[in-house]
Order: structure tokens, then sequence, then C-alpha cells
């Protein structure tokens, strides 16, 4: 296998079993010949309603053109109270019955959001769902290398040392890593200008091992949109993939940072490594390429479309003011 050609390392912090020790380690081999490609998609867990089969369908258009390693899951995946146990139809219903083309028959690494908190957590970190579908890889922390609510706090209190615990975890996985591009996945948005907006503890707690390590991108979901901002004080790029069934939410807030890109309804997107070459895609509900951006590492060269901003239904331009093959998966509760 060559080196590290993905690693992911999904990392419950809870915004609440303290961490044991090192992240489990599993491999996922790529062939050395060709690039690594994945789809990222979150928030759709709805019995294929809200337009979730409607993207299901694109994203085995899009994988099979491309030729996709794996999928990534920004979490969700179950709303909008997770998995009441492992034989919740929910898991049918909204993921084996969803995503069925040939192309999407590649290993899943999922990310838990909020709502999956909401039902019985530890069902969805089961092993037996795995028996069913064997697509589905769902841990609270591994690394993979090539009205009021209830929510389900087993094994992640208390959270104080949980979090200081895993943040160090993480780290050491971090700066092992040899790989070309750090890419860090997550659930909760840490820069965003839809609905949730920035996430004040994820900048505070997270972003400083992030830039210490050099990440190049921070991946989420939870806002119910595609979205890519760049930072303005590091090289760190942070894109939003939430438009996996419900979106629409009509709520735009401009942040600090530059906002390259911005489309209030669903889709998802497709990330590709090859080398010192990275491309990132969003896809709408009909297969259309919204954005594209890219970046060669050793020559620092960017390579954007124009930016677009779409807060309806029609996209349009955003006025200026708006403004690995390692890949770290960040779940935040």
């Amino acid at each position: 296998m060559a080196l590290a050609a993905l690693l992911i390392a999904v990392i419950t912090l809870p915004l609440s079993s303290p961490a044991r020790g090192e992240l489990t380690i599993i491999e996922h081999p790529v062939e050395a010949s060709r690039p690594l490609r994945l789809l990222v998609i979150g928030d759709w867990g709805r019995k294929g309603r809200y337009n979730q089969s409607g993207v299901a369908k694109q994203m085995g258009k899009v994988a099979e053109d491309v030729s996709i390693d794996m999928v990534v899951s920004t979490g969700d995946n179950f709303l909008d109270d997770g998995l009441a146990s492992v034989d919740d139809k929910a898991f049918h219903e909204s993921f084996v019955d969803v995503y069925t083309a040939k192309s999407l028959q590649k290993p899943w690494y999922l990310v838990l959001g909020n709502h999956d908190y909401r039902g019985d957590v530890l069902a969805q970190l089961d092993p037996a769902l795995r028996n069913i579908d064997s697509r589905f890889i769902c841990m609270r922390s591994f690394v993979v290398e090539a009205g009021e609510d209830h929510y389900d706090w087993r094994e992640v209190a208390p959270r104080e040392a949980y979090i200081e615990n895993l943040l160090k975890d993480l780290d050491t996985a971090m700066k092992r890593s040899r790989a070309t591009w750090k890419v860090a996945v997550g659930h909760h948005t840490m820069r965003s200008v839809s609905s949730h907006g920035d996430t004040q503890e994820l900048l505070q707690l997270l972003l400083p091992v992030l830039k210490d390590n050099s990440i190049d991108l921070y991946i989420n979901g939870h806002d119910h949109c595609l979205e890519h901002i760049s930072s303005r004080d590091s090289p760190i790029q942070y894109f939003t993939s939430g438009g996996g069934s419900k979106a629409w939410r009509g709520v735009f807030r401009p942040n600090d940072d530059k906002l390259e890109f911005f489309y209030d309804g669903q889709g998802f997107m497709s990330l590709e490594v090859d080398g010192d070459l990275a491309r990132a895609v969003f896809y709408d509900i009909d297969g259309q390429a919204l954005h594209s951006w890219s970046l060669s590492k050793s020559r620092r060269l960017q390579v954007d479309q124009p930016p677009i901003c779409s807060c309806s239904s029609k996209i349009r331009s955003c006025s200026s003011n708006l403004d690995a093959k390692s890949i770290y998966a960040v779940s935040s509760s």
C-alpha cells in the first residue's frame, strides 16, 4: 500500500468515556497509479423524501463518471431523531434502499451529527449494521488510511475530559501523518454564512489544532446548503456539504472570511486528490456542477470558477464585499 493513501480520523466532539488512547486505524487500499476520489454528502436521512432520492441518483451518476473510492458523510445520517435501535427500519429506508447505484457500493465513512444523538446512538455505532450493509462504517473515533431534545451521551461523558483527550489524540495523528493533503471532516460548521453560522467552540478549541498541523480543508454539514469559504488568516478552505435532503432555509449571514460560493439548495460535493493537486466540485440535484476549486500545492496556484451565490432558486453573482490524501473527520454533536 502506498504511503497513507487515505487517513480519516472520526472524532466525536460533544457540543459532551474519555478518549481511550490512540485512534483505531482502518486501512483503505488505493491504487498508487490513480487519484483518490470521493463524494461528500451530509444531512440526508429522510427516507428518500425532500429530494434525498434525487440527490442520491445524481451521486450515483457522478460516482460512476469519476470512479470514486469512497463516500464521506458529514453527519445527521438519520433525521430527525437518529436510529431507535439496530432493527430500526429507517436504516433501510434512509440508507440501504436510497443509495442503490452500483457506483455507490463503496465504503461509507460516517460522522455523527446532533440529530444522530437524539436516538439510540449506540445502535448507529453497532457493528451489527455492517452485517446488514457492509458499506456502513461508523465509530466514535477512528483513523482511515489510503422543545427539549433528548441526546444520547452514553460513553461521551464527562465532556471536558473527553474533549481534552480527543484533541490530543487528533493532534498526535495529524503530526504522524506525512500525507501531502490533510482534510478535517466534521458535522458542525466552523465557518458558515447560513442559519447556524460560525461555531465559536470549534473556532476556539479545534481550529488552533488544525492550523498547527497545516490542515488544508475543513468539510462539514449541519447547515443544509453548499458553501465554500476561504480563510483570511490561514490557507484553510471551509466547505459545507449539508444538502443531502431538506434545504432552502433562506438564511444568509456574511461572516469575516471570504465567501467563494453559497447555494441554499440540495446537492453534494466531490473531492479528488492527486499528488500535489486537489480539486473539489459542488453539484446540485440535477447533477449540474455549480462551483469548482482546485489548488496545486507545490505552486500554491489556486484556480476557481467565478464566485456564485444562491439564496433562492436562481444563482447570482456574489458581490465582492461578501467577503492527501490525508483526511481527518471530526464528528461534533
